[in-house]
């Protein structure tokens, strides 16, 4: 047993050692803030939980200095094995303690949604926020297209977000039964979403048969043109089917896991196969805490997975033995034969790839090797006096006429690069500036009154942008960025200065001012004291050209977006400028046609069948007599 040099708590954790019992369960080590600092799992407590306080000197040097920050020990007994698992595995996700190694949080992959609704639809999503069944995570996009895609053919079902009460132009064409119209009973609807719910885990097979019953049934009713139709969908399927296929479809549904680590990390390829095609993929990187093995890193990592993946699977291909894995939970298949090994093999150089991949990409922004961008990045850290090295930065833009359609847009540069997946668009919805506290005109070195505020479009605006993004990153737990650049003199960094102030939240702000000819010429920080200090740049530096680089994309972004959005406008306002036609009645027309010009082509009978016959005639007349 260690002795209080060690430990200064070491009499209070030998009283606790005592009464724990030797039963299966979960340990937690407390700090001396009483945070979770790690959680383990053991056949039996006792033994295991006692063993970190004794042979002192055999342990390696994170497990001794994972020994003296413990304070106090938490147990939960529980029945079996597995249920330790389960219960371990609930609560790193819970705690993130420091000292477990964990897998990458998957929050940002996309998933499939269908929605619990009375008819529901099948929705792409990035949060859980939407009330109904998710399937997902997708991390390769590739296959989550390739599913919407065959879905969107085989299918039809509902994509708006309010029913109406008539056909929109989407039946038209085929895509929707229409429901909201009666066209589509609710049993033959819902019956579409269990066919729908089949193919996305995987069970194409199943699927197969009822179609080709539901084919033969109409052959023999002589319905023909029907069954052409159903065996049509039945050759997409099995085509699409033959394609993800790699083994033969008897393995009907296994895990496989593969694993390569060194002294600092391990990385997982986890594979879900079901009828001999891969539904499920994604390669994980691992810091270790504690100098684990592969197989107590796989302890952990396969049990997360399986519940990650959604994963029905009873067996789990292994390239060795995890003697913590209960065969109650999951059969391990180790050394296999034949498709079996092929699968694992296939994992294997997944896993092989993606340890090169990361190797890669910290050599690329570590030590000697590191590019350009980085460096850069290390001297605009040094004279914005960050905390942090900026590797993402974010950058804002309005854009509007005269008041007229305004919208914000917001690039994310990551190592001095744009990344694309992480821009944004705003619509300015004006209103919800109203009412914030004082924003500071540094131009003129007095506080803007909250009216003040409010009427300058761009303060209102760069402030509303700024609240709502970084809100929307509070609210969903995700990392702020290390650097917000303002597209804009002092008086814009002050506005949302004050919005993050207010939020709360410490992200440094720097500021890019434009001179006369529109063109990048200061860089603005905030000093001690709160004022704004220029930063000396050589328009020939390439850390100018990097900022020159995030304002000039910034700002086609945001004037892309409002062009874009100018020119929807404008289709809508030829219909209603039109005397005795409203904004609904030309969005019902646009919505059934498509478009003006489009409406244009009707004749006054088709006009009238979709909205009555005044409104079909003032419509009719107006567009012919400007055409």
């Amino acid at each position: 047993m260690i002795d209080a040099s060690v430990n200064p708590n070491i009499e209070h954790i030998a009283l606790r050692l005592k009464t724990i019992p030797e039963s299966p369960g979960v340990y937690q080590h407390l700090d001396a803030d009483g945070k979770v600092i790690y959680v383990g799992k053991a056949r039996n407590l006792q033994r295991r939980v006692s063993s970190y306080f004794s042979h002192y000197d055999d342990k390696s040097a994170k497990i001794k200095m994972l020994v003296r920050s413990v304070r106090d020990i938490r147990v939960t007994v529980v029945a079996t094995e597995v249920d330790a698992l389960l219960l371990e595995n609930s609560l790193i996700k819970r705690y993130q303690p420091r000292y477990n190694s964990m897998l990458k949080d998957d929050k940002t992959y996309p998933y499939l949604c269908i929605t619990d609704e009375e008819y529901p639809r099948l929705l792409y999503t990035r949060r859980h926020t939407i009330k109904g069944q998710y399937f997902g995570p997708y991390p390769d996009g590739r296959i989550l297209r390739q599913l919407q895609d065959i879905i969107r053919q085989l299918f039809q079902y509902r994509t708006c977000d309010h029913m109406g009460k008539r056909p929109c132009m989407k039946h038209q064409i085929g895509l929707c039964g229409a429901p909201c119209a009666g066209k589509q009973s609710r049993e033959e609807y819902l019956a579409t979403f269990d066919n729908i719910r089949r193919i996305l885990r995987g069970d194409f097979g199943e699927i197969v048969d009822q179609l080709k019953q539901q084919m033969y049934s109409l052959a023999d009713q002589l319905r023909f043109e029907e069954a052409e139709a159903v065996k049509h969908k039945i050759r997409q399927l099995e085509e699409y089917q033959s394609r993800s296929t790699v083994v033969d479809t008897n393995v009907r549904d296994v895990d496989v896991v593969a694993i390569l680590g060194d002294e600092s990390y391990a990385w997982v390829s986890f594979l879900r196969v079901k009828h001999g095609a891969i539904i499920y993929s994604i390669s994980n990187e691992i810091k270790k805490q504690l100098d684990e093995s592969e197989a107590e890193i796989l302890a952990t990592a396969v049990p997360a997975l399986h519940e990650q993946s959604q994963s029905t699977a009873t067996e789990v291909i292994l390239p060795f033995a995890i003697p913590d894995l209960p065969a109650e939970y999951l059969k391990q298949t180790v050394e296999p034969r034949g498709d079996r090994r092929k699968l694992l093999d296939l994992a294997q150089r997944n896993v092989e790839s993606y340890q090169r991949q990361c190797r890669h990409q910290r050599a690329l922004t570590q030590g000697d090797a590191a590019p350009q961008a980085v460096r850069l990045l290390e001297r605009l850290q040094k004279a914005l006096q960050l905390p942090r090295l900026p590797m993402e930065i974010e950058c804002f833009d309005n854009s509007n006429i005269q008041g007229a359609y305004p919208v914000a847009g917001m690039v994310h540069f990551t190592a001095g690069k744009p990344n694309r997946n992480e821009y944004r668009k705003f619509n300015i919805q004006g209103e919800r500036a109203k009412g914030k506290a004082e924003a500071t005109d540094a131009r003129k070195g007095s506080p803007l009154s909250p009216s003040t505020f409010h009427l300058n479009d761009d303060y209102a605006s760069m402030a509303e942008v700024v609240e709502r993004r970084y809100r929307r990153l509070l609210d969903e737990q995700k990392p702020l960025p290390d650097l917000l650049l303002v597209d804009g003199g002092e008086g814009q960094m002050h506005v949302a200065k004050e919005v993050i102030d207010r939020l709360g939240i410490d992200l440094p702000i720097a500021g890019l001012a434009k001179n006369e000819h529109h063109r990048t010429n200061e860089l603005l920080r905030f000093d001690a004291h709160g004022e704004t200090a220029v930063v000396q740049l050589k328009p020939t530096d390439q850390l100018f050209h990097l900022l020159e680089q995030i304002q000039n994309e910034v700002h086609r972004f945001a004037i892309t977006f409002h062009k874009d959005k100018r020119s929807r406008g404008t289709f809508r306002t030829s219909l209603t400028d039109i005397a005795g036609i409203g904004e609904k009645t030309a969005h019902d027309l646009l919505l059934r046609f498509g478009s003006v010009k489009q409406i244009q082509l009707q004749t006054l009978d088709d006009l009238t069948a979709a909205i009555g016959p005044a409104k079909a005639r003032l419509i009719y007349d107006a567009l012919h007599e400007e055409g």
